[in-house]
C-alpha cells in the first residue's frame, strides 16, 4: 500500500501533519547533536534570511559599508562574537554584536526581534532586520536568545532544537500586517499628516516625494514631532523649500526612479529646492524640543513628503506614513528654532582612493545648537562634526559611521557659539569605484550635509 495513503487512512490529515512535523523535529534535533546550535542558526536563519544578495552575503554587498557584517560562510561566528556594531548609538551603549551570556547587550538579538521596533527607535539603533522582508518566527528568535544565554558556543549546545521549527511569525502572518495607525492628537493639541498607502513592488526599492498641505489657515508653532511608518521603511523626511515660488504640483507622486530602475531626472531636479525640516530612519520616532522652543510653520503651508521603502519579498507591500505635529501656543513660545542645512558641495573623490573632505561653516550671530545629524551617500564611511573656533576649537561633538542610519544627536545642554564660531564637517569617503565622484543628487554621486536644529540668541 502507498505509504502516504496509509497515513491518511489511519491517522487522518492532522495525523499526517503530526508525522511530518515530528520527522522535521527529529532531523533538526539530529543536526544539533551533530553540528551544534550555531550551525543550525547558520543554516536555518542566516543562510535563508540574512546572508542574501545585497545584505550580509559578502563584503561586496551594497549595504556592507553600512553594517560591516558578513553572515555567510565559515567566518560568520567570528564576525559576531564580542565584535562592536557599526551603529554609533549601540557602540556608545557598549553593545556587542553577540555578547555571550548577555542577551540585552547583544545587538544581533535586538535587531532580529521585530517586537523591539520601539526600542530600536528610542535608542537610535535603526530598523528591525531583515529590512524589507518577513521577520523571523517566534521559534527562531527564541532559539537565538537561548543560544546567547547558553554562552553562544561555536559547537555543541543544549538549546531545544524543536524551537527553530516553530514557524509562527512573531509580528504577524504577513510582512507589515500588524501595522497600527498612529493615534491622532486632539484638535486643540496638534494635527496629523498622512502619506496614504502606496504600493512597493516585489524585490524593489521605491522612493517617492509628494507635496502635501499642512492644512493650517494660521501660523503654527510645533514643539513635538511624532511619526510612525509601516515596516520596510528606510527613511522618511519632511522637507521645507528654499524657493516657495518653484514648487512641485500638490498631491502628485514623484518617483525617484522609473520602473526600469533609471533615475527620474525631474524628481532629482526638484530635490535641489529642499531644506530639511524633520525626519527619521526608524519606524517610530518621537522628538520634543526643550521647553519654550518650537519650529514655526507659516499659514497655508505645505511640505514635501519623502518616503523610501525596501521590499525584498516575493509579493507587493504597502508603504504608509503618519506624522503628528504637536502645537505650542504662541504666547508660550520663547524661542523659534530653525533647521541647520550645511552642505559641502566642493569635493572631488578620486577613483579607488580614500578622501577626507572638510569644510567649516560659521555662525554670523551668537547661536545655540539643539540637535545634529548627518547625510552622505554610500561612499561615506565616517562623518565627524567638530567645533570651529573659541575655547572648544577642534572638539568632536558628533561622530557617525552608519551612512544609512546616521546618529541623531540631541544636546540636552545646547552647544553655544559666539559670532564667528561654527562647525566643521570632516567626512571620510572611500571611493572604491573606477570613476571620479563629486557632489550630486543621484545615488551615484555623493553628498556631505550637516542637518539639525539651532536658534540664535
Amino acid at each position: 500500500m502507498n505509504t502516504f495513503k496509509f497515513y491518511i487512512g489511519v491517522l487522518g490529515i492532522a495525523g499526517v501533519s503530526a508525522v511530518i512535523v515530528s520527522s522535521c523535529h527529529q532531523k533538526v534535533e539530529e543536526q544539533v547533536l551533530e553540528d551544534g546550535s550555531f550551525k543550525l542558526i547558520q543554516t536555518q536563519i542566516f543562510d535563508k534570511s540574512c546572508a542574501t544578495s545585497g545584505c550580509h552575503a559578502s563584503e561586496q554587498d551594497a549595504a556592507f559599508r553600512q553594517h560591516g557584517l558578513v553572515l555567510a560562510g565559515v567566518n560568520s561566528y567570528d564576525n559576531l562574537i564580542n565584535k562592536f556594531p557599526k551603529n554609533t548609538a549601540a557602540k556608545t551603549d557598549s553593545m556587542r554584536l553577540v555578547m555571550p551570556g548577555n542577551v540585552s547587550k547583544s545587538f544581533l538579538f535586538t535587531k532580529i526581534n521585530c517586537s523591539a521596533a520601539s526600542l530600536l527607535a528610542n535608542k537610535q539603533y535603526g530598523n528591525p532586520m531583515p529590512l524589507g522582508a518577513n521577520g523571523l518566527s517566534v521559534g527562531e528568535i527564541e532559539f537565538v536568545r537561548k543560544w546567547i544565554e547558553a554562552g553562544a558556543p561555536r559547537a555543541g549546545g543544549s538549546v531545544d532544537a524543536s524551537l527553530i521549527t516553530n514557524s509562527v511569525p512573531l509580528c504577524g502572518s504577513n510582512f507589515g500586517s500588524t501595522f497600527t495607525a498612529l493615534e491622532a492628537p486632539k484638535s486643540n493639541e496638534g494635527i496629523q499628516l498622512h502619506l496614504e498607502p502606496f504600493e512597493v513592488s516585489n524585490t524593489y526599492e521605491r522612493e517617492i516625494f509628494v507635496r502635501k498641505p499642512v492644512g493650517n489657515t494660521s501660523e503654527l508653532y510645533i514643539n513635538r514631532i511624532q511619526s510612525r511608518m509601516r515596516p520596510g521603511s528606510h527613511h522618511f523626511i519632511l522637507y521645507d523649500f528654499k524657493n516657495l515660488k518653484n514648487l512641485p504640483a500638490e498631491g502628485q507622486v514623484r518617483d525617484l526612479r522609473n520602473s526600469d530602475g533609471t533615475s527620474n531626472l525631474l524628481t532629482f531636479l526638484s530635490m535641489q529646492n529642499h531644506v530639511f525640516w524633520a525626519g527619521t530612519q526608524t519606524q517610530e520616532h518621537d522628538y520634543t524640543f526643550p521647553e519654550g522652543i518650537a519650529l514655526r510653520i507659516p499659514a497655508n503651508y505645505s511640505f514635501d513628503f519623502n518616503s523610501h521603502y525596501v521590499n525584498k519579498t516575493a509579493g507587493k507591500i504597502p508603504g504608509e506614513v503618519y506624522v503628528n505635529l504637536y502645537k505650542m501656543p504662541k504666547e508660550q513660545v520663547k524661542i523659534v528654532a530653525n533647521s541647520i542645512n550645511m552642505g559641502n558641495e566642493d569635493f572631488r573623490l578620486a577613483p579607488n582612493q580614500v578622501t577626507i573632505a572638510t569644510k567649516t561653516f560659521k555662525f554670523s550671530k551668537p547661536t545655540k545648537v539643539l540637535m545634529l545629524t548627518s547625510h552622505t551617500h554610500k561612499l561615506g564611511e565616517k562623518f565627524v562634526i567638530k567645533i570651529a573656533g573659541g575655547t572648544r576649537n577642534g572638539e568632536i561633538v558628533y561622530e557617525s559611521t552608519d551612512w544609512e542610519h546616521p546618529l541623531i544627536k540631541t544636546f540636552n545642554i545646547p552647544l553655544e557659539f559666539k559670532a564667528g564660531e561654527g562647525l566643521t564637517s570632516e567626512i571620510t569617503y572611500n571611493n572604491n569605484t573606477t570613476k571620479t565622484v563629486r557632489f550630486g543628487l543621484t545615488s551615484e554621486d555623493e553628498m556631505g550635509i550637516i542637518f539639525g536644529y539651532y536658534y540664535e540668541q
